[in-house]
């Protein structure tokens, strides 16, 4: 499954990076994806809405198994 969240997490990441931002996959336990975001992303006041709006929204479409997606 940490395979699939990290080809999901490819395809995002271009978008990210286009905000000066980044994003790390640091693990996948029990359907919980951790990620940590870097560079702008990291101390963006919109962050957690990236994360939960954006991350989780896209990983749960592509991989039901993704119950939520928590910064880590």
């Amino acid at each position: 499954m940490k395979e699939k969240v990290e080809a999901v997490i490819n395809k995002i990441r271009p978008f990210l990076q286009r905000d000066g931002g980044d994003i790390e996959l640091i693990d996948v336990v029990d359907g919980i994806v951790k990620v940590k975001l870097r560079g702008a992303c990291g101390s963006c006041p919109m962050s957690m809405m990236t994360l939960k709006m954006g991350v989780e929204k896209q990983l749960k479409q592509e991989i039901p198994e993704v119950k939520e997606v928590v910064a880590g």
